[in-house]
């Protein structure tokens, strides 16, 4: 088949394969103490309002604001101590004029009540009447939380397609969500081929290497959110490799396969995922540094992406292909910038316009700012990523970047 014949750039390339490809959420229900990290599936809605009652957000005097308007340390306000409001229980009263009762933190404020002095402005009780002193006014609501101020009933809390992190956890918490729907960590089939690549747990003979890809991408799937099932290493035969694929086809929602993407007489991965199903091959060669010999396919509906065998390239590309399909499937609306941090360049960087570039850099921390250190190495030696904190992108507009340039530095 034509291999290379119109490179497109990673974006148009992505905008073509995600376009091909037929993405369906499927939901399971799970406790809300385990949903750390999935996906909401559905919008959830507030049952109840939050706070579910108007309480104090201080210890102090729960009073009528009203009653303490022009107070201060020489002209005080003398209220009448009625009472104290019991933690976890409604009080049984309410609150006339120049009255306040004593409220601690989180307690439910009494009807009459719209505000809360703290203790530090008011004294008392006084001898003989027992009346507070207020020396501070406040303001109707102030120290307070309304019923429903948080959250109100029937409101969506949390939108489908989000990301559960610990604050939303304890958002459900408060509202008696204990189970929730999230999407399905789609399954992703992972397949080294090569027939110079052994596990790692072999002392590799001259002319082999061990597989790295398998781990890396085994890594970045469940980063990513997605349940990686490796399926081992495939010789560079297209029987043995059409085989494996077609197993981890029927049973992933994607598929991944490492090495024998670039032009060559023994390259098979091409046709081999051509021939998995229909429409087939969408992408063969994309504009990119690394990574150019990369595949995109849909086959019968599911993903299946062929990377480069240099470990630098399929974990670049991965990040840039793979994990935008996790997303899809997981149904992930907003997908979460990388962090970035900006930096200035040490180096020139030339490139060849047209071309997506990225480089690998290292952080280093000055009085003024970051700077960012290239770190040179090819494509097939994986501690070039090991030493370096980052990627910097280089656009296909310009021909490089110059020493001294602000840099947006992609965290890794």
């Amino acid at each position: 088949m034509p291999e290379f014949l119109k490179l497109l750039s990673p974006t148009e390339a992505l905008t073509t394969f995600m376009q091909a490809l037929s993405i369906q959420v499927e939901p399971e229900v799970i406790e809300t103490k385990a949903a750390l990290g999935r996906v909401t599936a559905a919008p959830i809605l507030a049952r109840e309002p939050l706070p579910a009652f108007p309480r104090s957000t201080v210890d102090g005097y729960a009073v009528r604001a009203a009653d303490t308007y022009g107070a201060n340390e020489t002209l005080p306000a003398y209220l009448t101590l009625v009472g104290e409001i019991p933690m976890g229980k409604a009080p049984g009263f309410r609150l006339d004029a120049s009255q306040c009762a004593l409220i601690l933190t989180g307690g439910m404020l009494p009807l009459g009540a719209d505000a809360v002095v703290m203790v530090e402005p008011a004294r008392g009780p006084l001898p003989v009447s027992g009346d507070i002193e207020i020396l501070r006014a406040v303001g109707v609501a102030e120290n307070t939380l309304k019923a429903g101020e948080d959250v109100t009933l029937g409101e969506q809390v949390i939108p489908a397609g989000k990301r559960i992190r610990p604050a939303e956890i304890g958002g459900l918490m408060a509202l008696g969500i204990t189970h929730l729907e999230v999407a399905r960590c789609p399954k992703v089939g992972v397949i080294s081929s090569g027939d110079e690549v052994v596990p790692p747990t072999v002392v590799p003979e001259p002319g082999q290497v061990r597989d790295v890809n398998a781990y890396t991408l085994t890594a970045l799937v469940e980063e990513a959110g997605g349940q990686p099932c490796r399926y081992g290493i495939v010789p560079d035969r297209a029987d043995s490799l059409n085989i494996v694929a077609q197993t981890a086809l029927r049973e992933c929602d994607l598929v991944v396969i490492t090495a024998g993407s670039s032009a060559s007489a023994r390259d098979l991965t091409a046709q081999v995922i051509n021939n998995l199903g229909t429409p087939g091959v969408i992408v063969h060669g994309i504009n990119v540094r690394p990574g150019k010999p990369t595949i995109l396919a849909v086959c019968n509906g599911k993903a299946v992406i062929g990377l480069p065998g240099n470990p630098v390239s399929a974990l670049v590309i991965a990040g840039l292909f793979v994990r935008p399909v996790i997303s899809a499937l997981l149904g992930i609306t907003q997908p979460k910038p990388l962090p970035s941090i900006p930096a200035r360049l040490t180096l020139n960087l030339p490139s060849q316009a047209g071309r997506e570039d990225w480089v690998a850099v290292r952080l280093i921390s000055t009085n003024s700012g970051y700077l960012a250190e290239p770190v040179f190495g090819k494509s097939n030696l994986i501690f070039s990523l090991c030493r370096a904190d980052g990627l910097i992108r280089i656009t296909p507009d310009v021909t490089g970047l110059s020493k001294g340039e602000m840099v947006e530095v992609k965290l890794l």
